[in-house]
């Protein structure tokens, strides 16, 4: 079984390449879903995160607000480091067992779609690499769009990534999703025929 590694600055595209690709039939091993279920309440990084970061993090329910908590790991490396460490090795582990499952499944592909592919290094999880990319500008933008953030703001989140340049180094394809969203489908389908 091949497992693509799918990765890409943040508001770059990646979420709608790997919806895309699902509906090409790939099987998809999302890592920020999996980041996600593991920090609500009673699973393994909740109690880490809680203990870490405060009861000042959650939401009225008792549940981690992911906004306070963004803002606040964005807004400084130590604690950002500190998040990752407490995770990282969570989510690596669950994205394991899903490849292994889809492996037992007897699929000839599925897609690792992981934001921080290369800074965790589950590159080597995957047999081949893609990264989607825009420009610094066209990130800023997108990401003022859809998370409401100032400028400076989105800068901090694209910083506390490693430089595109650094990925496209290490990647085995680069797509450039500055075009359409078909532009884009398009570059995807291609790649993922040659695959199958």
């Amino acid at each position: 079984m091949k497992v693509i590694g799918l990765t890409g600055g943040i508001a770059s595209g990646k979420s709608t390449a790997s919806a895309y690709l699902r509906s090409l039939g790939a099987q998809i091993v999302d890592a920020d879903a999996i980041s996600r279920a593991s920090t609500r309440k009673g699973e393994a990084g909740y109690a880490a995160v809680v203990a870490r970061f405060g009861r000042e993090i959650l939401r009225p329910d008792g549940e981690i607000d992911r906004r306070k908590l963004g803002a606040l790991v964005f807004a400084d490396e130590e604690q950002r480091r500190a998040l990752n460490a407490l995770l990282h090795p969570i989510v690596i582990a669950a994205c394991a067992r899903e490849i292994e499952r889809c492996r037992a499944q007897g699929l000839s592909a599925c897609v690792l779609d992981v934001p921080l592919l290369f800074e965790t290094g589950m590159e080597r999880m995957c047999d081949v690499t893609w990264l989607l990319y825009v420009s610094r500008e066209e990130q800023i933008r997108r990401i003022a769009a859809r998370d409401g953030l100032g400028a400076q703001a989105a800068a901090a989140r694209i910083d506390s990534q490693m430089p595109l340049e650094e990925k496209m180094r290490r990647a085995d394809r680069c797509i450039d999703a500055s075009g359409s969203i078909e532009e884009t489908q398009r570059k995807i389908r291609q790649l993922w025929e040659e695959l199958a």
